[in-house]
């Protein structure tokens, strides 16, 4: 995990508005896998907007408070890798991100943030949080981005700041999330409770409701099929690594804005006909590692989209109308990515048709079959 120190420069980085991108954050596999570049650090507007070199002269930061052990340049306050068994005093009230990551810190506590009002980020991945104040939060008003994963958490902490734009609480012990814990959070854009104990039912009726999200993960739970009342208004819904068997026909039928949908790595046999045309603007889809036996339906009337992960599935068959349109001259994007390797598909034996509307026979990826 990248250090903060590395990310200091960005703090006097004058920046315009940019809309949230999942690449950047630290503390989660990326689809990619592979390390983010500082661009994309910049990109994921972890710092706050900065008005440029002059910032540091409207806001100044106090030297004198940095607690033993931190580092503190540019309102940033790393006291991560210390050993810290609580929260630390003496933190500058211009402290703009307070980084206690890799801590064994165990409780927090209700002055733990007292005067902290122009905190943006707080970075607390990796503690043994178990017990948090149900105001330990009511000082920040300005606060953002919450990162409270790989913690002992059982519910999510109370009285959220209004604020918050980020939540990253995966890797806790959740099992619950109750119908009023996220009220009056309007400003929330992205939530990440990945790698819970999360079952379909631990969802109370309503516990989504009034939520703005464009981004939400639930991987590596234990779901057996999509949840219901999610937010219509996201962008992107990952449910990789659990345990969903079939989608149904109206699973998906109030998501009609998403446009990248992360199914891998489930037990999905069936996909009901009908289904994925509730998704109009859809991009990416992602149901590598299940067990469909055929390509699911209606790809062709999904204009937009154009990458489709289909590897590692039970595929036997592929016929030459699974993707593509029927006819000449209907409008649709073309496709830049179909994985298809890792089915027990004969390979020589589909049509070069079938691919007739990808960019190039490079955006089509098979491979031999192993039992």
């Amino acid at each position: 995990m990248d250090h903060l120190l590395l990310l200091f420069p960005l703090l006097g980085l004058a920046t315009s508005s940019i809309p949230f991108a999942q690449k950047g954050f630290w503390d989660f596999s990326m689809d990619d896998a592979q390390a983010v570049a500082p661009e994309e650090e910049e990109a994921s507007g972890i710092f706050p907007t900065s008005g440029g070199a002059e910032a540091e002269d409207v806001f100044p930061f106090f030297p004198g408070l940095c607690p033993f052990g931190c580092h503190c340049q540019l309102r940033v306050v790393q006291c991560s890798d210390l050993g810290l068994k609580e929260v630390p005093k003496e933190l500058s009230p211009d402290t703009s991100l307070l980084d206690l990551q890799n801590n064994q810190i165990t409780e927090l506590r209700k002055d733990d943030f007292k005067g902290l009002h122009h905190l943006y980020a707080l970075v607390l991945v990796n503690n043994k949080i178990s017990k948090i104040h149900p105001k330990a939060f009511s000082p920040l008003h300005k606060l953002q981005k919450l990162y409270i994963s790989k913690n002992n958490l059982v519910e999510i902490p109370p009285n959220l700041p209004s604020s918050l734009v980020e939540l990253r609480i995966h890797d806790n012990r959740i099992k619950k999330i109750s119908k009023d814990v996220f009220n009056g959070l309007n400003s929330m854009n992205c939530i990440e409770m990945g790698g819970n104990p999360l079952e379909n039912s631990g969802f109370e009726p309503g516990a989504f409701d009034g939520l703005k999200l464009n981004y939400l993960r639930i991987s590596e739970a234990k779901l057996t099929g999509i949840p219901k009342d999610l937010p219509e208004t996201l962008h992107e819904l990952h449910l990789d690594h659990n345990k969903i068997q079939a989608i149904e026909l109206e699973d998906l039928i109030s998501y009609s804005k998403l446009y990248r949908l992360g199914l891998g790595h489930n037990n999905i046999r069936m996909i009901e006909n009908g289904s994925l045309a509730f998704l109009p603007i859809l991009r990416e889809l992602h149901l590598d590692n299940n067990k469909l036996s055929r390509v699911p339906p209606g790809l062709p009337d999904l204009k937009f989209l154009q990458v489709v992960y289909l590897h590692s599935n039970n595929i036997t068959k592929i016929g030459v109308n699974e993707f593509c349109p029927i006819g000449f001259g209907v409008k649709r994007a073309s496709y830049h990515g179909i994985s298809l390797f890792g089915n027990p598909v004969p390979y020589w034996e589909v049509q070069p048709a079938t691919f007739r509307c990808a960019t190039d026979r490079l955006a089509i990826q098979f491979g031999n079959y192993k039992k």
